[in-house]
């Protein structure tokens, strides 16, 4: 479980471990002293209070395919927190927002925020009143391609899904799509269900635009086992003979390593949050979506910030030519396209097969407020 959660949080590419920015003050050319702006950490905690205030709860409802997926994001707000208490619900996206519409529809919310790969959800929520309007610490830095302009949602950190191959590879691992055709690897490949999450139906989608159908008849023609979660298909590299996966964002066993195609697609995305208007615990939501905005806590890493500097070795995650951050949600915009794509793809991949990894036990329910299946 400890490198499940560790590969998810290095493929967010988000660095949320503090929380504190820098004094700004307010030039003027009075002879009074310069008004200042409160820095980033004074507004956080004052937030703190106001949640504490609340009663110091807070339910986050996160995209994943593996439970405590995003406990380290959980742990480091409370590092930063220590009072706060704080449940997060990992589930498949497709889930949490048909769970949201029911209680939304019951006028029963239990959950304060959320923050998903259907990114296609967050204009119907916000034009359907369903959505709080609540611009967190730093909401002027953030990309304005990834936020809602009137402040009812926005981009909080990029998940990128590439290629992951067995360290045993070396220099012979897979990195274009053509690759994964090499005679070599016929029975050694691993892939996420495409018509189970459509960030990997939308990597098949760029690929048969791209290739051809004739591509993906290629890459069945070696055999592969599919599997239901990208952190399974990421965890399966490296063992029982099985050395090479795309569409997926890694582990950290030390089995596999990632890379980035130079020429073929890839996908990123701004996994993207809102609080709900009827969130019980407001200011506590508050308080997670800034903490999480704070340029400290995006420092490192690809940010949403255009402020905080990219990484050495990686380009701004506007600036590829093989992958457009934007792309998956103008897919995932037109659900009558994207529906008939999975339909094609289901008939070449079969239907999906296995347990929700998220929820084997099928424990979370309609209203669950913890990862057990406490029901608010």
């Amino acid at each position: 479980m400890k490198s499940t959660r560790k590969a998810w949080a290095t493929a967010v590419a988000l660095g949320v471990l503090a929380a504190s920015g820098a004094t700004v003050a307010a030039a003027t050319p009075s002879a009074h002293p310069a008004a200042k702006s409160a820095s980033e950490d004074e507004q956080l905690q004052k937030l703190y209070k106001d949640a504490l205030a609340e009663g110091g709860r807070l339910v986050v409802y996160a995209g994943g395919d593996k439970p405590g997926q995003a406990d380290y994001l959980k742990n480091a707000f409370l590092k930063q927190f220590p009072k706060m208490k704080v449940d997060t619900v990992v589930d498949f996206s497709k889930n949490h927002d048909a769970r949201l519409d029911n209680q939304i529809a019951e006028h029963k919310v239990v959950a304060d925020v959320v923050h998903l790969q259907t990114l296609d959800d967050f204009p119907r929520w916000k034009k359907e009143g369903a959505l709080m309007r609540y611009k967190p610490v730093g909401w002027n830095k953030v990309y304005d391609q990834i936020k809602d302009k009137d402040g009812y949602y926005t981009g909080l950190f990029f998940i990128a899904f590439a290629n992951v191959t067995a360290t045993t590879l070396g220099d012979n691992a897979p990195v274009e799509a053509a690759d994964f055709l090499k005679p070599e690897f016929k029975n050694k490949l691993v892939f996420t269900y495409p018509n189970d999450d459509d960030a990997v139906l939308y990597y098949f989608k760029q690929l048969t635009d791209k290739y051809g159908f004739d591509y993906l008849k290629k890459l069945l023609a070696q055999n592969p086992k599919f599997v239901r979660g990208t952190a399974d298909a990421s965890a399966t590299v490296g063992t029982n003979g099985y050395v090479a996966n795309f569409g997926s964002s890694g582990s950290s066993s030390g089995l596999s390593k990632t890379s980035t195609p130079q020429k073929s697609p890839w996908v990123a995305w701004p996994q993207t949050g809102a609080i709900l208007k009827d969130a019980p615990h407001k200011s506590a939501a508050k308080l997670y979506l800034s903490w999480l905005l704070s340029k400290q806590g995006q420092e490192g890493r690809w940010s949403a910030r255009t402020d905080v500097a990219t990484p050495a070795g990686r380009k701004n995650i506007f600036d590829y030519d093989n992958m457009n951050p934007l792309g998956l949600g103008r897919f995932m915009s037109d659900r009558a396209a994207l529906d008939r794509f999975k339909a094609r793809i289901s008939l070449y991949v079969g239907d999906v097969k296995g347990a929700d990894p998220a929820d084997p036990e099928g424990r979370l329910g309609l209203y669950p407020v913890d990862q057990n299946g406490t029901q608010g």
